[in-house]
């Protein structure tokens, strides 16, 4: 990789800056984002160093909780089992008992890295046209919100799996955390807040849903409402009793599949009782001497972080002018682009169609795609060849992210998700958890013509059994046999790009934690045909030498929020992302670094 780099390069950071010249030659400064803009009142909260272990999660009381159960002595699987179904209770707008997700674990025992997938699945009765009308057009709708957007949960039985393979503690003891915060219940907040504003009509349609976030005469819980969710903690008490069935047998089984009679839906207890954790094989490519961990299919996000960090390795980043220069936005761009387009193309449910996994990670492959990348000009969307409609508008922008690490390396890096918020919106009435809306990840039309006349869409077709796409990218990485960073983020089909580009800015620009995860989000999905970037957007001379290479450049916000967790200086290093309301607690804690200018980058090790 060409790393031409200056000692005085300079990294934007979101509204860290008006102008290039609010921050001195040599030095990275923190974003200089105000309590009252990120709605927080202790901005410390974001960030931490521990000699022991650390916690970055979307949730104050979720990173709590993992930190009681490591207190306990527990080991950070038992600490990942209880932040799983802390965050089901702290952020039901984003995960939950009735969503799914993925696990990315690294053994410091055995050196290996281990891929969890309890995606949602099709339920057997599901079929392509299901969410087509009689004329074969998509109902609107009809894949997001109500009972047949929902596919068998599977967060419960993936979590429980990680437990039993590897956790130390009672299961009682890992789950006690969020049936008391279910129990007691919490004040909500302004992101939980906002989604139930959002969703009051459809809530409305059901009676649990509006039991649980909507005031009596109807309104809305706002900020500061307490929200206690006690049948939420009777199913977290079964689940604890008696692990598996304790959800998918039994009186919650039967709660949920008379959710389904009522509401006309399609999902069995044999879809229950079918129901299987896979344990894949992790993506791996190499960047820069460190090796790259990351999700498999059906997750697209791993194979296309490192697609596009192989394209840039290969292409080469001039770092004179630091990342968000215009030549390495549009190198950055154009590989995320290339991502997008084989992403379209290729990826789906690897149980059922042949996904290239190897050829898209290749090296030669990334060498040949950066050959083709003009050297001062965008390419526009018709120039890179897909078979298909954009697949990436079925997908949420809600998810949760959380990552843990001790200091003998072990690390779980997981992304877990309802789908949209509030999921479908249903609620089984006496289990008190929302059901998710992932049959909207399908395509619901696969083979409808996109703006050029070609066809495809088949590989993410609903069907029978069937996990759907995603772009959850929870990443590890490793120089040598020892974990360096671990991340990962929800957004939806942006996660891909914000994954990367903090590992660019952290590996590749050896900028430090915090502001590689609070630097300026920029995202370009091949279709539209468009860099998104997030305020303060680029500079004013970056903004129109991109244009003048013909980028269109939209102003818009990015949804995702970045938990890392860093091995420095033989010390762990944990940011929750600025953006959000989460949080970073370690055991241990060593004096960290003073507020304001950082002069010296950190030293990965």
């Amino acid at each position: 990789m060409l790393l031409r780099a200056r000692p005085t390069w300079r990294l934007a950071v979101l509204g860290a800056m008006t102008s290039a010249a609010a921050c001195a030659p040599g030095a990275i400064r923190r974003p200089a984002l105000s309590p009252a803009q990120l709605g927080r009142p202790d901005l410390a909260l974001h960030e931490a160093y521990a000699d022991q272990f650390m916690i970055a999660s979307q949730g104050e009381a979720t990173s709590l909780a993992a930190r009681e159960i490591m207190a306990q002595g527990g080991n950070v699987f038992d600490a990942a089992v209880a932040a799983s179904f802390a965050l089901a209770v702290e952020r039901p707008q984003s995960t939950g008992l009735g969503g799914g997700g993925f696990m990315l674990i690294h053994r410091a025992d055995t050196g290996e890295v281990l891929a969890f997938d309890f995606r949602e699945e099709a339920p057997a009765r599901a079929q392509e046209k299901m969410f087509q009308d009689e004329r074969g057009e998509v109902v609107p709708g009809l894949s997001t919100t109500g009972i047949l957007a929902a596919a068998v949960p599977g967060m419960v039985a993936g979590v429980l799996s990680v437990h039993d393979k590897l956790g130390k503690l009672p299961r009682e003891a890992v789950l006690a955390p969020a049936i008391r915060l279910a129990e007691m219940g919490f004040p909500v907040y302004g992101h939980l807040a906002t989604a139930i504003r959002d969703n009051v009509s459809a809530l409305q349609r059901f009676s649990a849903s509006m039991a649980l976030f909507l005031h009596p005469e109807g309104t809305p819980l706002g900020v500061g409402d307490v929200l206690r969710q006690p049948e939420l903690a009777k199913t977290l008490r079964a689940i604890a009793a008696s692990g598996r069935d304790g959800f998918y047998k039994g009186w919650v089984a039967e709660a949920l599949l008379a959710e389904e009679r009522e509401l006309h839906g399609i999902l069995s207890q044999a879809d229950l009782d079918g129901y299987a954790v896979k344990v894949r094989a992790p993506v791996k490519g190499d960047f820069l001497g460190y090796t790259v961990y990351s999700m498999p299919p059906p997750s697209s996000g791993g194979v296309h972080v490192i697609e596009i960090v192989n394209i840039l390795e290969e292409e080469g980043m001039d770092a004179a002018d630091g990342p968000y220069g215009a030549l390495a936005v549009h190198r950055t761009a154009a590989a995320m682009q290339i991502a997008y387009a084989d992403r379209s193309r290729y990826m789906g449910d690897p149980d059922f169609v042949r996904v290239p996994v190897a050829g898209l990670t290749e090296d030669a492959y990334a060498r040949a795609q950066s050959r083709s990348i003009p050297e001062r000009q965008a390419r526009h969307a018709g120039e890179l060849r897909s078979p298909g409609p954009d697949p990436l508008r079925y997908e949420s922008h809600d998810t949760t992210h959380f990552t843990i690490a001790d200091r003998e390396g072990n690390v779980v890096s997981s992304t877990q998700t309802v789908n949209s918020w509030l999921g479908s919106k249903v609620v089984v009435a006496g289990a008190g958890f929302l059901l998710n809306d992932q049959m909207d990840d399908f395509s619901s039309k696969p083979g409808q013509p996109n703006a050029f006349g070609v066809t495809g869409g088949a590989a993410n077709a609903v069907g029978s059994g069937k996990r759907p796409l995603s772009s959850m990218s929870p990443t590890i990485v490793l120089r040598g046999k020892k974990p360096v960073i671990a991340l990962g983020s929800p957004s939806g089909s942006q996660i891909i790009t914000c994954v990367a580009l903090t590992l660019l800015n952290y590996i590749a620009y050896k900028a430090p934690l915090y502001e590689s995860v609070g630097a300026l989000r920029y995202h370009h999905q091949w279709l539209p045909d468009a860099i998104v970037v997030e305020d303060p957007g680029f500079s004013a001379p970056v903004t129109a030498t991109l244009e003048r290479m013909g980028y269109t450049i939209e102003r818009a916000p990015i949804g995702c929020k970045i938990e890392a967790v860093a091995y420095e200086n033989g010390r762990l290093h944990g940011v929750a992302d600025p953006r959000g309301e989460g949080m970073a607690i370690g055991e241990g804690p060593v004096p960290g670094r003073s507020e304001g200018v950082v002069e010296a980058p950190v030293r990965h090790d």
